[in-house]
């Protein structure tokens, strides 16, 4: 399928690997001119060589202003911005200290409302664009290991559908992805610190994942990463123009609801 985004140009941030990685992948698959960001330039130029495709790598970090605003002066305007980068923990509540409360609000929160208080508004004046924020099923059902993880992907949902309310009439969409536990290094290591049997094989850890701690699931397995790639791919597109304000599932029908 011809998503029409050949001559549009996006940044996807937290792209070194993952989610993030698979978005930018798929992107510049469609012809986007993608930008990617990280921390660590290593882990820059791996992430481009993998996705085999021209993109400008900046080494910037959202999370923090000055790393923002190394990221805004180099890439001044894009026609899709893909807010992706986040991070988690398991921890039980009580351990949650206000630290930790502040710091996961900075980095999944405050990092997309920095990028889209910028590109947003320059969105809107050239009456196209898409902002799309890689939210989480735990923003609808918050996990009792990581509440203080739930709390930021609430508020990336209630951030994605107050910025729709601006678009009314216009050629500007937003949206928010709420993608499950997902396949990836880190989700690896989470699976084993939160099951009984840390030494089982891999596929054993990741069985009693989901019998026991995300026995919601249909599918019963991670999502692959390219699995979320595919659905904010064809977001970004304008083929998903009447999509606006959404919050679309791909988690493997944990949210036991219709809607």
């Amino acid at each position: 399928m011809d998503l029409k985004l050949t001559n549009k140009s996006a940044i996807v941030t937290g792209s070194t690997a993952g989610i993030g990685l698979a978005i930018a992948k798929r992107l510049a698959e469609e012809g986007v001119a993608v930008t990617i960001t990280g921390r660590s330039q290593a882990k820059l130029d791996a992430a481009a060589a993998e996705i085999g495709l021209p993109v400008n790598a900046v080494l910037a970090d959202p999370a923090t202003a000055e790393g923002a605003a190394a990221l805004i002066a180099a890439v001044p305007s894009t026609d899709i911005l893909v807010n992706n980068l986040g991070i988690y923990e398991a921890k039980d509540f009580a351990d949650i200290s206000d630290e930790d409360w502040h710091h996961l609000f900075e980095v999944n929160v405050v990092s997309g409302a920095r990028l889209s208080r910028h590109y947003f508004p320059r969105m809107l004046e050239q009456n196209w664009g898409r902002v799309i924020f890689i939210a989480s099923e735990s923003g609808l059902l918050p996990p009792a290991e990581m509440i203080h993880y739930g709390m930021t992907k609430s508020a990336q949902l209630s951030i994605s559908r107050g910025l729709a309310e601006h678009t009314r009439g216009t050629g500007v969409t937003v949206n928010s992805v709420l993608p499950g536990p997902t396949r990836s290094e880190g989700i690896v290591e989470f699976i084993r610190s939160v099951v009984e049997n840390k030494d089982a094989p891999e596929a054993e850890r990741e069985a009693e994942f989901f019998t026991k701690l995300r026995p919601l699931s249909l599918i019963k397995r991670l999502i692959e990463a390219d699995e979320v790639g595919a659905m904010v791919a064809y977001l970004a597109s304008p083929l998903a123009a009447a999509t606006n304000g959404a919050a679309l599932r791909v988690e493997g029908g944990m949210v036991p609801t219709i809607a």
